[in-house]
């Protein structure tokens, strides 16, 4: 291959953004002479690479703009210490067939227990298998909401949030709202029931959601839609991140 055509091969790549295959080109060229394989197979074997890195910087992009606030994989949970309906439950749910068929899951127990971890292990897992994903708290997706409904963009964020195949919500229950944002999150949130996906972590039992709505009817309208063919999964145990730290200082 002569100095004008690896030229020519690189300016063609650059305009048509394949930095992988100008990079390993001539590489595999010269595997290919080597191995005597042919045209066509070392042609595959370009393309294959360029894809591969394709799709492994597609999942990084996913990841970035979930927005999670740290990398919590559900291979660093140590599951024998997850309150037990929690480890019964994992092995189903991290199959991600709740993202296909719309369902949603309520991860619900006192503080510690693994609630954040689990959700956004899925979350992740889901990233990397190409869902698009959003992580957020609930404080933080209200004030989202009420600063696009003073702007009068609510619906530009309203169309941006139904297109999410997954949305993990999380602290539901640590903030209480007035009647307005009741009313806004109850809407935003119902835009998805019955569609797409939604993790919800909470610290309160349904019987106590009243406390953060401040309205009995809306809170029963709410938990109704949320917990359609949900997966509910007590978190109610001993505190897993004391048990981490206890662990860690045996050590």
């Amino acid at each position: 291959m002569n100095n004008q055509t690896d030229q020519d091969i690189i300016r063609y790549s650059k305009e048509l953004r394949m930095p992988v295959f100008r990079r390993d080109f001539k590489q595999l060229a010269q595997e290919a002479s080597v191995e005597r394989i042919n045209y066509e197979e070392f042609l595959l074997r370009l393309m294959e690479r360029e894809f591969e890195v394709r799709v492994e910087n597609r999942k990084k992009v996913q990841i970035r703009q979930a927005e999670f606030p740290a990398k919590m994989y559900l291979n660093d949970l140590i599951r024998d210490q997850l309150p037990t309906d929690a480890n019964e439950k994992l092995t189903l749910l991290e199959r991600l067939d709740f993202i296909e068929s719309g369902q949603n899951i309520v991860l619900a127990g006192n503080p510690g227990t693994g609630k954040t971890h689990i959700a956004i292990g899925l979350g992740l897992k889901a990233c990397m298998q190409g869902y698009k994903v959003m992580f957020t708290t609930v404080h933080k997706l209200l004030t989202q909401i009420r600063e696009s409904h003073s702007q009068r963009t609510l619906r530009q964020l309203e169309l941006k949030f139904e297109k999410y195949d997954l949305v993990i919500c999380d602290e539901f229950g640590y903030v209480s709202f007035d009647k307005e944002g009741a009313e806004l999150l109850f809407s935003h949130l119902s835009l998805r029931i019955g569609r797409k996906s939604t993790i919800i972590t909470t610290n309160l039992g349904f019987d106590r959601w009243s406390e953060i709505f401040g309205d009995p009817v809306l809170t029963a309208a709410l938990v109704d839609r949320i917990t359609h063919k949900a997966y509910l999964v007590n978190m109610n145990g001993d505190s897993y991140r004391l048990k981490e730290t206890k662990k860690m200082m045996q050590k």
